[in-house]
Formats: C-alpha cells, structure tokens, sequence
C-alpha cells in the first residue's frame, strides 16, 4: 500500500505556497498581525481564486468535488505559513450548508462561499459551554437570541452558521435584524475573533441530513485544526535549525552545541511522525466511517498538544525572543494557543477518544 500523498495533492500544496510566498511574504505577514482590523480581502479572495474556498463543495455549485484529505493537506500549508485567512471557518461553514441545506439554500449560498464573493463562518461556542454539538444551547424557532463566542472572523462574515441545541444548524445574514458583531482580543492576530450577539434575530434552519451533519462538521473541524498544527510545528522547527545555523556564540554557530541539537532533534521527532496521523484521520472521514470519529479526536488532542511544546522549544532555541513582538516565533506561538483550544482543549478530546473506544 502507499501511504502517501497523490502527485496532485503535492502541486496543490506547493501552489498555495508559492501565492502565499508571493501575496503574503514575512513583511506582510507582520503587516496584518499588528493592524487592527488583520484581514485582506483581497488575499482570501485570491486564494479563492485558486480553488480553495469550494475544495469540498459541489461541482455545480463551483467547487471541486475533492475529499476531505485534500481539505487538510491546504490547511497545513496555511498553517506552515500562518496565513491570516478564513479558510477552517469558511471551509466549516460552507460545509454545513452543503450537507443540511436543502436544494434552494445550497443554489443560494453554495456558488458565493465556493467562489469567495461571500464569506461565511461558524458560531459554536458559548459562554459556559463547549464547542460540541451536544453542548449548543442556543435555542431556534423563527428567531434566535443568545451570544456565540470565539468566532473566528466574524466581524467580516457574510454569512454565520449557527450551532444551536440539538445540534442543528442554522444560517443568518449578517444583515439581519439583532446582529450586534463585538471584536475580541485574541492572541492568534492571524485569526482575528469576535463575540456575536443575536437578539430576536431571524433564522433560517438547515434541517436536512440529521444529527449527523453536526458530527461530521465537528469531525472535519478537529482534521483541519489538526493539520494546521502540524505544518506550524513543522516551520517551527525549520525556523530554529536555521536559527541555530546562523546565531553565533563564543565564536561558532549555537548549533554546534550539543544541547541545542538534542533539543531540535527532539523537537523534530515529537512533532514528524504525527503527519501520518492527520493523514489517516483526513482519509478516515471519506473512506473508513467507521474509525473517523475516534481517529479524528486522537489527532486533535495529540498534534495540537505536541505543537504547544514545540512551540515552548522553539522559543527557547531562538534564546527567549520568541516572546517579543519584534520576534517572528510568536506569531506561531500564539497561533499554537488557537490550535490548541478552538474546538475543545486536548483533554475534552482525549476523553472522547477514551470513551469512543470503550476504554
């Protein structure tokens, strides 16, 4: 068998790569993260461009009709990268309107979100309750009220796809009546966050599919936060070892030290063989249902928890600077802290894996 990924896959990768390298180099980069508002239209839009905003969605709606694995291996691009767009809400959200909408909605919605004219995103989480479908609270008739925190650019969606109590999903346009879009000071700035609130706000339910369009989206969610843990870890890594090459002490290059190469060492085997996890529970998702929930849980927690550590690593390797403003590790670091919490800390998921295995 070969575990590997697709010629195909590979040019995708190297793709949004090379427009990331292009349209958002390191001096863009710090641009955005220290700007107030942190979003470029026009960055997003671009990468739309290329596909990426419909990977998922249906051919006749304009999106390319490709499996979940293909999903991911873009999100670990963006993650290497810390590119600061709206692909895992957009991705989500547009997600479950394919899977819960019925006919008129998908026609309606599905070829914006597939071709980047509108954005789109999730509010899930609530004050005092989990990001999980069995912890939505927020109930929906013809209107909805109550507040969605942690959404992930919610001061520039179009569209917000609601978790609400039963785990079911509804949509409403971010001109309706009841909106009111708080910002909130995230440390991630390449994923900028809002507080939403929605009072007596009109509501259109997403009622096809079942229970298990909620479970499904949360899976794909974990994958893809999964997936841009690993390729931030990963650059974490790069970027100490060339570090390491070019500070110098005492007259050589730190990475003659021997401490400092164990601990790249280390850090490099904590985080490589989790590629392999993300992968399969990417491919589980479309092919091996039986696994994907558990699987997917598994890569959350431990690839998310090994970036954290890396991150920790990798600011020590870079002398403490990862810290400070002016240090580019932080951008990773913080993006680390993201990963680790939006959508359940590693212990709500380790424990679900525990239980989904009957342990």
């Amino acid at each position: 068998m070969d575990f590997d990924l697709s010629d195909e896959q590979r040019l995708l990768q190297e793709t949004v790569a090379q427009f990331i390298d292009n349209e958002c180099p390191p001096a863009r980069l710090r641009e955005l993260f220290d700007d107030e508002v942190g979003y470029d239209p026009v960055l997003w839009k671009g990468l739309a461009e290329l596909g990426l905003a419909g990977i998922h969605l249906p051919g006749e709606y304009g999106g390319s009709e490709l499996e979940i694995l293909d999903l991911a291996v873009v999100a670990e691009t963006l993650g290497s990268l810390a590119a600061p767009v709206p692909y895992l809400s957009h991705s989500l959200a547009s997600l479950a309107i394919s899977l819960a909408g019925n006919a008129d909605q998908q026609g309606r919605w599905l070829p914006g979100l597939a071709s980047g004219d509108a954005l789109a995103t999730v509010a899930l989480a609530e004050e005092d309750a989990g990001w999980l479908p069995e912890a939505w609270k927020m109930a929906a008739g013809e209107t909805i009220t109550g507040t969605k925190e942690i959404v992930e650019f919610g001061e520039h969606a179009d569209l917000f796809v609601v978790g609400l109590a039963g785990g079911r999903f509804g949509v409403v346009e971010r001109n309706a009546s009841g909106v009111e879009i708080q910002r909130v000071e995230g440390a991630d700035r390449t994923r900028r966050i809002a507080r939403v609130n929605f009072e007596n706000t009109p509501i259109e339910m997403l009622n096809e599919g079942g229970d298990e369009v909620a479970a499904r989206v949360r899976d794909v969610g974990l994958v893809l936060i999964s997936a841009d843990a690993f390729g931030g870890a990963t650059k974490l890594v790069e970027m100490s070892v060339e570090y390491a090459k070019n500070r110098e002490q005492f007259g050589v290059t730190i990475g003659h030290f021997q401490a400092l190469k164990h601990q790249l060492a280390n850090m490099a085997v904590e985080i490589e063989p989790t590629r392999a996890l993300y992968w399969y529970a990417a491919h589980a998702l479309d092919h091996v249902p039986e696994e994907s929930e558990r699987v997917a849980a598994i890569a959350k927690s431990h690839i998310t928890e090994r970036y954290q550590q890396v991150a920790r690593d990798a600011t020590e390797a870079h002398g403490g600077i990862g810290f400070t403003w002016e240090g580019d590790t932080q951008i990773w670091f913080k993006r680390a802290m993201f990963d680790r919490v939006f959508m359940g800390t590693p212990r709500v998921h380790q424990n679900r894996a525990a239980e989904l295995a009957d342990w």
